[in-house]
This record gives C-alpha cells, structure tokens and sequence, in this order.
C-alpha cells in the first residue's frame, strides 16, 4: 500500500478522513432545533392573531345585526367563542369586551368597537414558578363597526 503525499513531499495523515460529516451533522443539529423552535412559536402566535382578528369581527357583526338590544352582548360573545374555538383557543370571562357610542348602543350610524385581549402560551415553555403561567405572549384585536345608518331601531 502505497501512502499518498502532499504538494510539498510531506506523507498524508488519514486521521482527520471522515469528521467532516460528524461535524457537519453536529453544526445541523445545533441550528436546526433552535430554529424549528422558532418556526414553531412564530407559527402559535399567528394562528392566536388570525383567530382574535376573526373573532373581534364576527363578535362586531353579530353585536350589530341583531333585532333585539338585549339579545346583543350574547350574540356577540357566542360568535366571539365559536371563531377562537374554531382556532384551537377559549374565551375566557372578560377578554371580550364591548364599547359603543352614546345610547342607545344599536341607534343607526353608531360605532361599536369589539376588544379581545388574550394571551398565547410558547410552546414547550415550561412553568418556571408555582402559581404562575408558562410564557406567553400577548395577542390584541380590535374591530370597528358601524350601526347601519337604514336599520330600524327597535323599541
């Protein structure tokens, strides 16, 4: 067996043959866990915003459209309930909230304004301290909308 030599005449040494694929296995790993992690967490909160956003507006919609003014605030925390449900999320008591212009809130050209304040758990985040939540981050929405200006007020 003849041993193979470099430029300058010096005898190869195979001791280093083959540790680049280790190497390269550990730098994957060590840079792909953190950034599936972060894919991960990204992709929770973005399901979190896109269902706060669909269910301020159904919440809105549902608050406006209804015949009846005492039949309104339950109209739209059901509708509130069943979008965040739909995405995998509960509505807790006092998330949704509900503002309108003067009274009565359902006269024609009024504004209702419909909040959802929740938060969104990271995942794989473990509770640190007792009685306290794992990490979370906060998610906001708010939808506009407008009393139909042709609409009949109800007496």
């Amino acid at each position: 067996m003849t041993r193979s030599r470099r430029p300058d005449g010096a005898p190869r040494h195979d001791c280093d043959r083959g540790s680049a694929i280790v190497e390269f296995c550990y730098l994957a790993v060590m840079l792909m866990v953190p950034l599936v992690y972060v894919v991960l967490a990204v992709f929770e909160v973005q399901r979190a915003g896109y269902a706060v956003t669909q269910a301020t507006r159904e919440a809105g919609r549902a608050f406006v459209t209804t015949d009846r003014a005492d039949d309104a605030a339950a109209r739209a925390y059901a509708a509130a309930y069943l979008a965040l449900h739909d995405h995998g999320l509960r509505l807790e008591p006092g998330q949704l909230r509900i503002e309108c212009g003067p009274p009565p809130c359902l006269r024609p050209g009024n504004r209702v304004t419909v909040r959802i304040d929740t938060t969104v758990a990271l995942p794989f985040a473990p509770v640190i301290f007792e009685h306290r939540e794992s990490a979370s981050i906060a998610v906001h929405g708010v939808h506009e909308e407008l009393v139909d200006v042709y609409r009949t007020v109800s007496r």
